[in-house]
């Protein structure tokens, strides 16, 4: 039984990578009905999740899941703290909290863009999460983890997308001529008048060497002459003072 649910794991993850990008690592919201299920069942999340998945995952939760734990009281007190040990990812309530199973929906609105995994046990939010395609949903069976298969509405919104891919030539003209006007896709045309552009003359800096040159050989010969002043001058000086000296005698 353990190696079919695997199978039916990695064909369902399969799936979701193929056509909506899921990947590793995996990022399970989960709600206080799955935590509560877990600790009745005595599953080890962080060690069972990832052999079941066959990958690396993050157990994450929310505020308001919090928040709805602490006020359901001491009954709940084991699941608190197993949604207490998850990461708490930012919901969109931050001035008055909602509902678990409300706050879990609006993080995986408008087409679940950050690859959530919704894990519940609520019958009412499994069947909302449905409605949305794109989103893996897990619970617990027989304490034992599944991955649920994708929704009918998740594989008519694949076979939707699949559909459209085969557009008449005029249709896909328009659309890489819209793609070009936003910006989406380079024309190679302008990459080509780019090119052209780059070719110029030569650098006029590079005409500057030639003066650094000639400003080096004056400078050598310009201390030469200093040093030649100099020895003339000893020369001279020389003679005048064995002249003055023959005057004294």
């Amino acid at each position: 039984m353990k190696i079919t649910r695997q199978k039916h794991a990695k064909k369902h993850l399969g799936f979701f990578r193929n056509n909506f990008g899921v990947r590793e690592p995996y990022q399970i919201l989960l709600d206080g009905t799955f935590c509560q299920a877990a600790l009745r069942g005595r599953i080890q999340l962080r060690e069972q999740l990832p052999r079941y998945l066959m990958g690396e995952t993050q157990l994450c939760t929310t505020r308001c899941v919090l928040k709805e734990l602490e006020t359901l009281g001491k009954e709940l007190y084991g699941a608190k703290l197993i949604a207490q040990k998850c990461q708490v990812r930012n919901c969109p309530h931050f001035k008055s909290a909602v509902s678990g199973s409300e706050c879990l929906l609006s993080m995986v609105d408008d087409g679940n863009p950050h690859h959530y995994f919704v894990a519940t046990q609520d019958q009412n939010l499994s069947v909302k999460v449905k409605k949305n395609p794109g989103i893996p949903l897990m619970f617990i069976i027989q304490n034992t983890i599944v991955l649920d298969k994708p929704s009918p509405r998740t594989v008519a919104f694949v076979k939707a997308v699949e559909a459209g891919q085969l557009v008449s030539v005029h249709e896909k003209q328009s659309i890489k001529q819209l793609k070009e006007e936003q910006g989406l896709v380079r024309n190679p045309e302008l990459r080509r008048r780019r090119k052209k552009r780059k070719v110029g003359g030569p650098n006029p800096l590079s005409c500057l060497k030639k003066k650094k040159k000639a400003q080096d050989t004056k400078s050598p010969a310009s201390e030469k002459k200093r040093k030649r002043k100099r020895i003339r001058i000893r020369n001279k000086s020389t003679p005048k003072v064995s002249e003055q000296q023959g005057a004294e005698g």
